[in-house]
C-alpha cells in the first residue's frame, strides 16, 4: 500500500498568455470567484489526505508564498473589527498540520525539469503531482483522492485523462491504453505520446494535470533528454517507466477547466459563481437579465 504525503506544484511559469495582468502577478495567483487558482490545487491535495505541499517557484513566484504564509497584521485588524468569518477564513488557507516548502527552478526547462527540481523534498516515495492551471470541479470527491485510493490499492503510478477531441490531441499528452476502461474508469498504459500529430495519436485519451507517481520516476527524468520545446518532458519519463512498472490512467469524474487559457479562466469564473453558495441566486439572476437583453 501506497502512502501519499507530499505533493509538487510546478508554479515557474511566467503566465505569458494572460499579460499585462500577469506581469507582477503569478498566473497561479489569478482568482476564480474568491480564491487564488493555487489554493484551489492545494485544497484538492489537502482532500486526499496530503501535508506537506512542494511549491517550485521561480524569482517571480514570492506572492505564492505570502498567500501560505501567516499575515499577522491582516489578521489583528480583523479580528479587531469582529470580522470573525473572514479571519477565519483567512486563518484556514493552511491549516496547522500542513507543511509548505519552496524550491526554485533556476531555468525555464519544461515541466518534467520542474518535477526533478523537488526531488530532495520529496525523497524516496510516492508523490502527487498538480498544476493549477487545470482547475477540476469534481462531483463527489476529489479527482486526487480517487487517484491516491487507486495508486495505493495498485502501487502503481497513476495519471488523471480526459477525452477531447481529435483535433485537440496534439495539444496534450496521449495515452496508448492496453484496453478498455474497468469498472473503475481506469486503465492500464501501454504507452504514452507527447503531443502528437492527430493522424498519429494512439487514442483521444488525453493527460491532464494531476499525477501520482514513484520515486523511480526522478532517476527517470534525470536521464531525459530534452524533447518538445528543447524542454524535459514528464511524458518522456513516464513512457520510460512503463518498461519498469506498471501505470495506469484513471478517467476522473468531474469537470476540467484549462485556467491557462482566458477562455477557459473565462468559464471557471462564471461556473463556479453559478454554485457559490453567497453568489448562485444573484447571480443565475443576472446571468438571465443579461442573456433577455443581449440582442443575438
Amino acid at each position: 500500500m501506497m502512502n501519499i504525503r507530499k505533493a509538487v506544484f510546478p508554479v515557474a511559469g511566467m503566465g505569458t498568455r494572460f499579460l499585462p495582468a500577469t506581469k507582477a502577478c503569478p498566473k497561479e495567483m489569478l482568482p476564480v470567484v474568491d480564491k487564488p487558482l493555487i489554493q484551489y490545487a492545494v485544497e484538492e491535495a489537502i482532500e486526499a489526505g496530503i501535508t506537506d505541499m512542494i511549491f517550485v517557484t521561480s524569482w517571480t513566484k514570492r506572492p505564492i508564498e505570502d498567500h501560505f504564509d501567516s499575515n499577522f497584521e491582516l489578521e489583528y485588524k480583523l479580528e479587531q473589527a469582529g470580522k470573525k468569518e473572514l479571519l477565519e477564513c483567512v486563518r484556514a488557507i493552511i491549516p496547522d498540520h500542513v507543511n509548505c516548502f519552496y524550491v526554485r527552478q533556476k531555468e525555464a526547462l519544461g515541466l518534467g525539469h520542474a518535477v526533478l527540481c523537488a526531488r530532495d523534498i520529496v525523497g524516496d516515495e510516492p508523490f502527487a503531482v498538480l498544476l493549477a492551471d487545470d482547475l477540476i470541479y469534481s462531483h463527489q470527491e476529489s479527482a486526487l483522492t480517487t487517484m491516491a485510493q487507486l495508486a495505493s490499492q495498485r502501487s502503481s503510478s497513476v495519471v488523471a485523462v480526459e477525452t477531447v477531441p481529435e483535433s485537440q490531441v496534439s495539444q496534450y499528452g496521449v495515452i496508448d491504453p492496453v484496453n478498455g476502461p474497468d469498472e473503475e474508469q481506469t486503465y492500464q498504459l501501454k504507452g504514452i505520446v507527447e503531443k502528437p500529430k492527430a493522424e498519429d495519436a494512439p487514442s483521444n485519451l488525453s493527460v491532464v494535470g494531476r499525477y501520482i507517481l514513484t520515486p523511480k520516476i526522478f532517476e527517470l527524468l534525470a536521464q531525459t533528454q530534452k524533447g518538445r520545446g528543447g524542454e524535459i518532458q514528464l511524458t518522456d519519463a513516464i513512457a520510460a517507466l512503463l518498461a519498469h512498472e506498471s501505470v495506469f490512467a484513471h478517467q476522473f469524474d468531474g469537470i476540467r477547466y484549462d485556467c491557462g487559457s482566458k477562455l477557459g479562466h473565462m468559464k471557471a469564473n462564471v461556473e463556479f459563481a453559478m454554485r457559490h453558495p453567497e453568489l448562485k441566486e444573484t447571480f443565475h439572476s443576472y446571468l438571465h437579465e443579461l442573456l433577455r437583453q443581449v440582442k443575438v
